[in-house]
């Protein structure tokens, strides 16, 4: 009976000591980088880690790692001096958030946005120095499709119609 009880009471301190090592382990890391000064200290983080953003055929147009291309419905014309054509996508995205996104990252690879139509579909204008850039978001029941437009420019932007 003595016995029952100090192998009892020895379960009990190794579970306790177990439970505290586990909870040592769960800590954030908390460690001081170099050139930090005292008092100062660097948290790190796992992160959480989404789909990475691509560069498809077109290496100035940034893509969400959301959308997946369509091969069937896209098509790409590349020679020596530029590359042009339609790239199709599709995925569970928000249509705000495919805005906001190419809004943001077609500025980054300098592009300037020209027109933006919002509706149930929705279309961006964008050009650069010799190129022109259509966006197109259709929101559908489950998904939206996106078709990335890209077409050297003809002349002069500013000329045309509006002249």
């Amino acid at each position: 009976m003595i016995r029952y009880k100090q192998r009892l009471i020895l379960l009990g301190y190794l579970g306790l000591i177990a439970f505290f090592l586990a909870g040592l382990g769960c800590t954030g890391k908390i460690s001081k980088a170099k050139g930090m000064q005292e008092g100062e200290a660097l948290i790190t983080r796992v992160q959480k880690k989404g789909p990475v953003p691509l560069y498809y055929d077109f290496e100035d147009i940034l893509i969400p790692g959301e959308l997946k291309l369509d091969k069937k419905h896209s098509f790409v014309f590349q020679n020596s001096n530029f590359t042009a054509g339609v790239l199709v996508f599709s995925g569970n995205v928000e249509v705000n958030s495919l805005i906001k996104f190419f809004n943001n990252n077609m500025a980054k690879d300098n592009w300037h946005l020209v027109s933006l139509f919002k509706s149930p579909r929705t279309i961006m204008l964008f050009n650069k120095q010799n190129r022109g850039c259509m966006i197109n978001i259709n929101e559908k029941q489950f998904k939206c499709e996106v078709e990335i437009w890209v077409t050297p420019t003809i002349g002069n932007v500013e000329g045309g119609l509006l002249k």
